[in-house]
């Protein structure tokens, strides 16, 4: 009999014991599988807009190695690029990783690499040497053009290659005429006003052109409200800025205030068409001149020259040229241009997370387009969620309008932001044609 109670006593704790597991754990595991859920929505919506597929370096996880801690999550600035599915990380938005490598640091199991491209798609870096010297003699490359996107970076390559270039000036002897120069920066971003910093720090003859209107380089279109930097930056003849989150306007305004501070000089509007390296000077073209210089230093953006409007007001800072967190425009007005798939993948997902699109298009009807995209156009067209304008074009850009002409009448939209697909030319063919070799790397280091 006492065997038997025993053994009753026994089963019932081992049934308590089994309910309160279950009670506790299971919560959470509900939990982890509607999180792994959510992440798998994320992830397929990635892959529809073409953002699973990295601009450049990004992070590659090892789900053999990796522990699902998810300091990697926390570390990292961005907070969309990396996701938790069955307890394990995994890239979702990897378009979104400008370089950082705070998640990298942060794995305790060290389950993540920053590697370039992905099986998929390739991405072209060019030959760089660690003083940022390319293999073509006295040929700098500094910034998102070299692989890395951070701004604190990219301050500190454009200060330091600028650096190297005097020191090798000033051990090479050179002296120029009247009519040449010691260096041409082509890019007025942070790797290119900080190497223009340094320029004029080390008393070199420069000469730094920017096709935008405005300084700040790819920075003018970046669509995000909020730019991160992990740490602070020194910027030459300027000093420590603290900020470890900025806006873009607010970092458009601070890279005005160094100019007008500083008496640094950019020629602005000024596109560099062609480059020739002769046996000791360079010889650049640029839509408005020729100029000669010794040194040539590349601090323009890997995402090469989006094609503009040029209509009034596009230099606007609620412009830009890629959508990569539509949700932040919950509620907004927000206009899309353009009539291909690029252009209608962003209308329709800003429609989806709740902003009010037009998408302006000259044509009369879109003849580009995938089957599946103008499905989805047309079905967000008929529930309201989005209107189409056809055969218009922008005219203007005002702070809070846009302006279309439609078939000789003109129609103002409410508008708190534009978006242009107008395609594109990428940078490769330039540093070809001038000599700089270039590597095309499928998710490697």
């Amino acid at each position: 009999m006492d065997a038997l109670l025993a053994f009753a006593v026994d089963n019932l704790v081992a049934m308590a014991g089994a309910a309160l597991v279950a009670l506790t754990m299971g919560p959470y595991i509900v939990y982890q599988r509607w999180r792994s859920a959510r992440v798998r929505e994320k992830a397929d919506q990635a892959r529809r807009l073409g953002l699973a597929e990295p601009v450049t370096i990004h992070p590659r996880v090892n789900r053999d190695k990796c522990i699902g801690s998810g300091a990697c999550m926390n570390a990292c600035p961005e907070k969309t690029v990396l996701g938790m599915v069955d307890h394990k990380g995994m890239a979702v938005f990897a378009s979104r990783c400008v370089g950082h490598g705070a998640c990298a640091r942060a794995c305790p199991v060290g389950a993540i690499e920053l590697v370039f491209g992905s099986a998929r798609r390739g991405v072209d870096i060019p030959q760089v040497f660690p003083n940022f010297e390319t293999n073509v003699p006295r040929l700098y490359i500094a910034g998102e053009l070299g692989g890395m996107g951070l701004i604190r970076n990219a301050v500190t390559q454009g200060q330091e290659a600028a650096g190297y270039i005097a020191e090798d000036l000033k051990r090479s002897g050179w002296r120029g005429s009247k009519e040449t120069h010691d260096l041409v920066i082509v890019g007025a971003g942070p790797a290119g006003l900080s190497a223009t910093l340094q320029a004029k720090r080390e008393g070199l003859r420069y000469v730094t052109v920017e096709r935008a209107e405005g300084a700040g380089g790819a920075i003018l279109s970046y669509p995000r409200a909020k730019l991160v930097m992990t740490q602070p930056l020194t910027i030459p003849l300027y000093g420590k800025v603290k900020a470890r989150e900025i806006s873009k306007e607010q970092l458009i305004a601070l890279w005005s205030e160094i100019i007008a501070n500083t008496g640094i000089r950019v020629a602005h509007g000024e596109d560099v068409t062609a480059a020739r390296a002769d046996e000791d000077m360079f010889t650049i073209t640029t839509s408005r001149r020729e100029l000669r210089a010794r040194y040539l230093l590349l601090c323009a953006g890997r995402r090469g020259k989006p094609r503009t409007l040029g209509v009034p007001g596009e230099s606007l800072p609620k412009v830009a040229y890629r959508l990569l967190e539509p949700e932040r425009y919950h509620g907004l007005d927000v206009l899309v241009a353009g009539g291909g798939d690029s252009a209608a993948e962003a209308a329709i997902v800003l429609a989806e997370e709740g902003a009010r699109v037009t998408l302006s298009y000259r044509g009369a009807a879109f003849s580009r387009l995938k089957p599946g995209n103008l499905e989805r156009l047309e079905s967000a067209r008929r529930a309201g969620s989005l209107t189409v304008a056809l055969n218009s074009a922008v005219e203007r850009i005002d702070p809070e309008s846009v302006t279309l002409a439609m078939e000789g009448a003109r129609r103002r939209v409410a508008n708190d932001f534009v978006f242009i697909f107008a395609g594109g030319e990428t940078p490769r063919e330039f540093l070809r044609k001038v000599g700089v070799g270039i590597e095309t790397k499928y998710g490697a280091r």
